[in-house]
C-alpha cells in the first residue's frame, strides 16, 4: 500500500513522498543452465527469422529453398530414370552448394552477435547468471545448428527420394550417415569461423563482407592454387593446399574418411596421413574459434 509522507520545505512547500511499495521477487531461480537454453533458443530462431519482422525471414528462407530443390530434383529425375544411383552423393551435396551456406553464414554470423554488440547488450547478459563461456556456448551452438539444419535438410530429401525408389536400404543409410557427419562437421566449422570475425566488429555491414571474403575468396585462392599445382603435375601438394580454406578442409576430410571423391582441380583424395592432419587441423579451429570467442566476450563485458 502506498504511504503518503508530507514534509514542509524551508520555503513553506508542502512536498510528499510516495512509498509505491516496490517488492522483491520471490519466485523461482532457474538459473545458468535455463538462461543458456532461453538464448540458444531464441538464437536459433533468429537465424531463420522466426520472432522477427517478415524482412529478416526472406534470405535464410530463399537461402534454405535454394539448398532443397536442386535436391527435390535430383531425387524426381532419379525416379523418372529408374536410376540405380541418385546424381549427386550425400557427401558432395554440401561442396557443391558450398557458396549457398557460405552467404547464409555471412548474413546470420553478423546478425547473431553484431547486435549485441552495436547496442552495447553483452554487460546486461552478464549483469545476470549467465557467464561469458554460457553465452558463446549458446550462441555457437545455435549458429552451428542453423547451418546442420541447412546442411542436413537437402540430405534427407535425398535419402527419403532414394528409398521411395526402392534404391538399396542399406547402402543409402551408409552413405547418409556419411553425410550427416560431414555436414555437422561443416556445421561447427562454419559457425566457429563466422562468429569470430562477425564478432570482431560491431557493424553488421562489414562482418557480412569479411565472413563472404575468408569463405568464398580462400577457396577461390585453394583451387587455383591447385589447378595450378595440377597442370605442372605437382599432384602431391594438391592435398596440403587444400588446408587453407574451409571448404577444402572439410572436403579433405570427407575424402579421406568418408568415402568422398576429392572436388580438387587433380582429384587427388588425401592419404590417410593427410586425411588426420586434415581432422586435427578441422578440430582445432574450431576448438581456437571458441576460446577466441570466449576471449573476446570476457574483455566485452567488462
Amino acid at each position: 500500500m502506498a504511504v503518503e509522507q508530507p514534509l514542509t520545505s524551508p520555503a513553506g512547500d508542502q512536498t510528499r513522498i510516495h512509498d509505491i511499495g516496490y517488492r522483491g521477487y520471490d519466485g523461482p531461480r532457474l538459473g545458468r543452465a535455463y538462461a543458456r537454453r532461453s538464448l540458444y533458443s531464441q538464437s536459433l530462431r533468429g537465424a531463420y527469422g522466426l520472432g522477427r519482422s517478415a524482412k529478416s525471414k526472406v534470405l535464410p528462407m530463399l537461402l534454405f529453398a535454394v539448398m532443397c530443390v536442386p535436391a527435390a530434383i535430383m531425387v524426381a529425375v532419379a525416379v523418372a530414370t529408374k536410376a540405380h544411383e541418385l546424381p549427386v552423393a550425400y557427401t558432395r551435396y554440401a561442396i557443391m552448394m558450398q557458396a549457398v551456406i557460405s552467404l547464409y553464414v555471412a548474413a546470420q554470423a553478423p546478425q547473431s552477435v553484431s547486435r549485441d554488440l552495436r547496442f552495447k547488450t553483452v554487460p546486461l547478459y552478464f549483469s545476470r547468471p549467465i557467464e561469458t563461456a554460457d553465452y558463446v556456448r549458446a550462441k555457437f551452438a545455435s549458429l552451428a545448428s542453423a547451418i546442420f539444419i541447412l546442411t542436413a535438410a537437402p540430405l534427407l530429401v535425398m535419402y527419403v527420394g532414394a528409398l521411395l525408389s526402392k534404391l538399396g536400404f542399406a547402402h543409402q543409410t551408409k552413405q547418409f550417415a556419411e553425410g550427416l557427419v560431414s555436414v555437422a562437421l561443416l556445421s561447427l566449422l562454419f559457425a566457429g569461423i563466422g562468429l569470430v570475425i562477425a564478432a570482431v566488429t560491431p557493424r553488421r555491414g562489414f562482418g557480412i563482407a569479411a565472413v563472404i571474403a575468408v569463405m568464398i575468396i580462400s577457396y577461390g585462392a585453394v583451387s587455383t592454387l591447385q589447378a595450378i599445382a595440377d597442370v605442372q603435375n605437382h599432384s602431391g601438394v594438391i592435398p596440403w593446399i587444400g588446408l587453407f580454406s574451409p571448404v577444402t578442409l572439410i572436403d579433405g576430410v570427407q575424402s579421406a574418411f568418408l568415402g568422398a571423391t576429392a572436388r580438387n582441380p587433380g582429384a587427388v583424395d588425401p592419404s590417410t596421413a593427410q586425411g588426420v592432419v586434415y581432422v586435427l587441423v578441422v578440430l582445432a579451429l574450431i576448438a581456437g574459434s571458441y576460446g577466441l570467442l570466449v576471449r573476446r566476450y570476457k574483455k566485452v563485458g567488462l
